[in-house]
């Protein structure tokens, strides 16, 4: 006695509302599911994001040290020397892309200490 989905439809179709509801009940019951509809939690809409595990560091300036800002971009992407000052004069302008927190904050604290700024996008 297999029913196909289009026999099921149909019976559904022909169902009265009392019908629907104790079937719902009934299936609820059997597979300990429930109809309800998912309750927004409370709070904003930010809060219900997932925490971001990547991190991009932009240098927002170089300030008055610009040479040691250059250094510490060197250290931590790889780039020569005219790539490393394109990216330092070219500033706001991100200098490594998709690190982890604590690396993106150590180079943020790196550049800062260079003489520069940065920030974690």
């Amino acid at each position: 006695m297999a029913l196909n989905i289009e026999q099921i439809i149909a019976d559904l179709k022909e169902s009265t509302i009392i019908e629907l509801s104790d079937l719902v009940s009934a299936i609820e019951e059997e597979f300990g599911v429930s109809a309800a509809a998912p309750v927004a939690a409370a709070g904003g809409a930010g809060e219900a994001a997932e925490e971001k595990t990547e991190f991009d560091v932009e240098l927002t300036g170089a300030g008055s040290a610009k040479i040691k800002v250059i250094k510490a971009v060197r250290e931590a992407t790889g780039l020569g020397l005219k790539e490393a000052k394109a990216l330092v004069d070219g500033a706001p302008a991100v200098v490594k892309e998709a690190m982890p927190k604590e690396d993106a904050e150590a180079l943020v604290a790196a550049i800062e200490e260079a003489g520069g700024s940065a920030e974690l996008k």
